[in-house]
């Protein structure tokens, strides 16, 4: 039988190991953390995205986790109306919080699959029997394939394909995500502000007394350490200490969160998602950013990067019609996602302002169907295949 190790546990990673266990592969998938990851932001799914649910029978799941998510509203520095942002817009057809996707994700294949937390992948040594495998903790193993479903920043790509600098794209913009208590007293809805090159969106959805706070600003590349939450607090805080609206409020629930994510939007481009016995799905091999369909494309490509490894005879055939099915869609989700910074961090009070046009005519009913192609057309760019022989 196949052995193949999936390096990753959150999206990505449980989804192929489901279609690869479901296609007569033996899996073993390895996390870095001590535990699956719980909270993060949500993640939503659109068009025919729904239809890797469906295939998973973790749509009737999904749903149960809902964040039923309403309307963001556009407001000025006063909290005065603006425009809306209707929730098909930020939220698709279903929205689950990302932690409760990636816990779904593994109830469903924990009895199936071997799953290793708390070790990393140090080195991968190819030869004509497979891939030996060293991690940081466990003994060395051997494998046929390995599948990098680690992330943007994935420790498989840069072992296998060289340093995240060759192939991560700046987009201008840094991005944080953090949770505070919901003093504006949202329910199933949200708040978005702007000044010049900085922003900033609330919501309150499925914990009424919290507020999920997104907070978004221009800038050049920065160094700092990816792993030092102070430092970032220190540079959220830099960054948004003359703000106005509800900005001195978040950043004091930012001083003393412990939920905070921070990192830059940024995209990786490679020529080629596989080298030999190892290749990458998900934000590991194509990482968008927000509004690029990204968790929703990552599940698609596991599935068929999964059917293709059961329907073509060597892995080498299987990787490159997996390429060739995915990558369109990957490129129209970054090309999607390049707009994301400008949209919630407009660069002039211009900007700002034309943002609030744009949306007070999107919502006029002759262009709500204008509206819906235009945030679904990168879900449904991609029909998928049928594996139902193979599995």
């Amino acid at each position: 039988m196949t052995k193949i190790l999936v390096s990753g546990a959150s999206i990505a990673g449980p989804t192929a190991a489901y279609w690869l266990h479901r296609h007569g592969f033996e899996v073993t998938v390895v996390e870095q953390a001590p535990a699956l990851r719980a909270g993060g932001s949500a993640v939503d799914f659109r068009g025919e995205q729904l239809e890797i649910l469906r295939k998973m029978g973790v749509l009737a799941d999904v749903e149960a986790r809902s964040t039923r998510m309403g309307d963001v509203t556009i407001v000025d520095g006063d909290g005065r109306y603006q425009a809306r942002v209707p929730s098909a817009v930020m939220s698709g057809e279903v929205e689950i919080p990302r932690g409760d996707l990636s816990r779904v994700l593994y109830e469903h294949t924990k009895n199936k699959v071997e799953y290793v937390f708390g070790d990393r992948i140090t080195a991968l040594t190819e030869h004509a029997g497979g891939v030996d495998v060293t991690f940081a903790k466990g003994a060395p193993r051997t494998f046929d394939l390995v599948v990098g479903a680690d992330g943007a920043h994935s420790g498989v790509r840069s072992l296998v394909f060289g340093p995240e600098r060759d192939f991560a794209t700046h987009l201008g913009y840094y991005a944080a995500y953090f949770t505070v208590p919901n003093h504006l007293r949202l329910d199933h809805a949200g708040q978005l502000y702007a000044e010049p090159g900085l922003g900033a969106m609330v919501t309150s959805a499925v914990d009424r007394d919290t507020l999920g706070a997104m907070l978004v600003f221009a800038s050049e590349p920065l160094s700092y350490d990816r792993r030092d939450t102070e430092q970032h607090k220190r540079i959220l805080a830099e960054k948004f200490r003359t703000a106005g609206w509800q900005l001195p409020i978040l950043l004091d629930g930012l001083a003393k969160t412990d939920t905070l994510f921070f990192d830059s939007l940024s995209q990786v481009r490679l020529d080629k998602w596989s080298k030999g016995r190892v290749v990458l799905v998900g934000d590991a091999a194509w990482s968008a950013g927000p509004g690029g369909g990204g968790t929703g494309l990552a599940m698609v490509g596991a599935y068929v990067l999964a059917g293709e490894l059961a329907t073509n005879s060597g892995h080498d055939q299987a990787f490159a019609a997996y390429e060739r099915i995915i990558r369109p869609s990957a490129k129209m989700g970054q090309n999607q996602a390049k707009r994301a910074g400008g949209f919630f961090a407009p660069d002039s009070a211009r900007g700002i302002r034309g943002r609030s046009r744009v949306y007070r005519v999107l919502n006029l009913k002759p262009l709500n169907g204008l509206l819906t192609w235009l945030v679904n057309r990168t879900a449904d760019s991609i029909e998928l295949p049928d594996y139902t022989r193979a599995a």
